[in-house]
């Protein structure tokens, strides 16, 4: 049975040069790079130009990027830190976050008695930034905004130079979890003026267990874990050479490709969405998932018109990797914030929600096996509404 792969917005697979490039690191530079004889300060060397890599991507200064263990930790470290070492006592955040955003924001809501204010969303699942504004402008307490810059359930892109600004203006700083656009999109910071944002190397062909934070230099950040002074002091213990020797090449194969890869995409997201919409009568197409314009290239959700809570491992069955939420909730017994944010109850009640993610390796065959894979499982369900429609 031949296996398709398309839960990319989970993790990509791990490219052949990245591989190559980290199996040389281990058997080169494995020495610490904290040492200062030459095994050490091979290893340094590395490191640092993957860091001025990284820094050029985002045109900013490489001693603002520092290296962590994904994106889950240096969103954490984010948060935590400018409540602890920044004074925010305030946090304006939505309902759509990653769980590592919205449980860190809780932890300190819980643990320090931050207030924080939420902007719920449409059922398109848009951030009314009037609303941000208006919250902004409502107290004088320090505040940080954190909102994600790309839907990793439903793919909605928000605008983070236009959120940045309204935060400057405003005195507040501005987080955004990247995880999802780094590598995917060109990013320049230098031009927004975004204070903090996370990267994890897994989510565009580079290993598991290693990414990175941008802090800005003006902010005054610390680290929340204390040690050795590694990473600027700002994440102390050894670095992982090898994982940061493959986030540097599957950052520059990504890069390099970007166009061709980007194209490539968006063909096959636009084909999956005639091809399902075609042939699964009453499907519905959650958030703006199924639009060209903001919304992210790599994923499409769905909502299929029938409940079918075992179509995941049904699919799975047959050989397709699909998720019927983010990898970090799909084990949960009930929807997701996100889903619960952009479909109505009776939706929630009688629908299926999936989530398809592409990579630059994913084909219209396999969109093909996908879709009459769906359309067999499909025939042992009544579908009562069989208008299609894109919400």
């Amino acid at each position: 049975m031949n296996k398709i792969y398309l839960d990319n917005a989970a993790t990509t697979p791990l490219s052949e040069e990245v591989i190559d490039a980290m199996i040389d690191t281990m058997k080169m530079n494995f020495g610490n790079p904290s040492s200062t004889h030459s095994f050490g300060q091979e290893a340094k060397i590395l490191i640092e130009n993957v860091r001025r890599q990284v820094a050029d991507y985002l045109h900013v200064t490489p001693a603002e990027i520092i290296f962590t263990s994904c994106g889950t930790e240096s969103n954490n470290m984010i948060i935590k830190s400018s409540v602890e070492h920044l004074g925010v006592e305030r946090i304006i955040s939505s309902p759509m976050e990653h769980k590592c955003v919205s449980e860190s924001i809780l932890d300190m809501k819980n643990r320090k008695g931050v207030e924080v204010a939420y902007i719920r969303p449409n059922e398109k699942g848009d951030i009314n930034l009037n609303k941000l504004e208006e919250l902004l402008k409502g107290s004088d307490k320090k505040t940080l905004v954190s909102l994600m810059h790309a839907n990793n359930e439903i793919g909605n892109i928000v605008d983070i130079k236009k959120i940045a600004q309204i935060c400057k203006e405003n005195n507040a700083l501005f987080h955004s979890d990247t995880v999802q656009t780094m590598a995917h999109m060109n990013l320049d910071f230098s031009d927004i003026p975004v204070d903090f944002a996370s990267c994890s190397a897994h989510k565009f062909h580079g290993p598991k267990g290693i990414g990175f934070a941008f802090i800005r230099k003006s902010s005054g950040l610390k680290g929340i874990i204390t040690g050795g002074p590694q990473e600027r002091s700002l994440r102390a213990g050894t670095e992982n050479v090898a994982g940061i020797a493959g986030l540097g090449k599957a950052l520059e194969l990504s890069l390099n490709n970007m166009e061709a890869y980007t194209q490539h995409m968006q063909d096959i997201k636009q084909y999956t969405i005639d091809r399902v919409a075609a042939e699964i009568p009453g499907v519905k197409f959650n958030g703006r998932s199924s639009e060209a314009e903001n919304s992210l290239y790599t994923v499409v959700s769905l909502l299929l018109p029938y409940k079918n809570p075992l179509i995941g491992l049904q699919l799975d069955m047959k050989g397709i990797a699909v998720s019927q939420g983010s990898a970090c909730s799909s084990g949960a017994s009930k929807p997701s914030m996100v889903m619960m944010m952009v479909l109505s109850e009776d939706e929630m009640d009688n629908g299926t929600p999936l989530r398809v993610s592409f990579s630059h390796k994913t084909n219209k065959n396999e969109i093909d096996a996908f879709v009459d894979a769906l359309k067999e499982i499909s025939k042992d369900f009544v579908i009562e509404n069989t208008n299609v429609e894109h919400r």
